[in-house]
């Protein structure tokens, strides 16, 4: 089995062919897969993935878990914060108070981009730290402590 040498620096070249795509196609919300990139560009795996490393880099795209990349647009900004995070400022935001009910996994999934699986796996880090109540069938979730204020006697 013979394979033709690449020359150095090749996946910049391709990186260079992702950039122009993502700049002509403004509906680019993924990146193409390793195994795509590989394929069409006739590459290594270890080739694809310092594409994805330089686009990283420059803050075109980002690791999304499962092993996907996101593009990233100049100007679209997002919040790197855990999700956790994210929901326990949804008390704050929507003005929440004790004994409030809490909106449901599925209203924050589409709040916040992400599946509702991920979601679950936030609420329960709050409801393990005492923020929100457990949930049950049936039964909202409710405010149980407001997140970053000191409670008082």
């Amino acid at each position: 089995m013979s394979q033709k040498a690449s020359p150095r620096g090749t996946f910049l070249k391709i990186a260079d062919v992702m950039r122009a795509e993502i700049d002509a196609k403004p509906e680019m919300a993924e990146l193409p897969s390793a195994a795509e990139l590989m394929r069409e560009h006739g590459v290594s795996r270890g080739v694809a993935l310092r594409v994805f490393g330089v686009l990283e880099k420059e803050g075109r795209a980002e690791r999304v878990p499962g092993g996907r990349w996101r593009v990233i647009r100049p100007g679209q900004e997002r919040d790197r914060r855990p999700l956790a995070e994210l929901v326990a400022e949804v008390i704050r935001s929507d003005n929440l108070n004790l004994g409030d009910k809490f909106p449901s996994t599925s209203a924050l999934a589409t709040r916040f981009s992400v599946s509702r699986p991920t979601v679950a796996k936030a609420l329960d880090k709050l409801e393990a730290a005492g923020v929100l109540s457990t949930s049950q069938q049936g039964k909202q979730r409710t405010v149980l402590a407001l997140p970053g204020r000191e409670e008082r006697s």
